[in-house]
């Protein structure tokens, strides 16, 4: 038979049996090992209020609480709000992470933006 990922999907590897968690979208029950983990970083308060709390506030230099969240989802989830993508049989030997956003530019233009550009004139 043949397979379809190295892992099978999993990181068992030597563990009979792992617990399981439930979907942040669904609350399937999926494998520990099994399920699509991202880590969510987001501030508590919406970038257009940061200000008005900031001028009311008495303090000086008080930073804003952050929110952590842990996601795991099911991989129908996953798939569907696209956190990973379906990949080719050979994209999919690749093991390596995906590229990171490293921000804007030292020159101050977003990426992609002279390409914009060149297409209007």
């Amino acid at each position: 038979m043949t397979k379809k990922r190295r892992n099978n999907g999993r990181s068992k590897k030597g563990r009979g049996h792992t617990p399981i968690v439930r979907c942040t979208n669904c609350a399937r029950c999926v494998p520990k090992d099994k399920a699509i983990k991202r880590f969510q970083v987001r501030n508590i308060v919406e970038a257009g209020c940061q200000r008005d709390i900031r001028d009311a506030s008495v303090f000086e230099s008080y930073t804003l609480p952050k929110l952590y969240m842990k996601l795991q989802y099911c991989c129908s989830c996953a798939i569907h709000s696209r956190v990973v993508r379906v990949r080719s049989a050979v994209a999919r030997r690749n093991r390596d992470p995906p590229a990171r956003f490293k921000g804007p530019r030292p020159d101050g233009k977003a990426p992609g933006a002279a390409a914009g550009q060149a297409k209007k004139v």
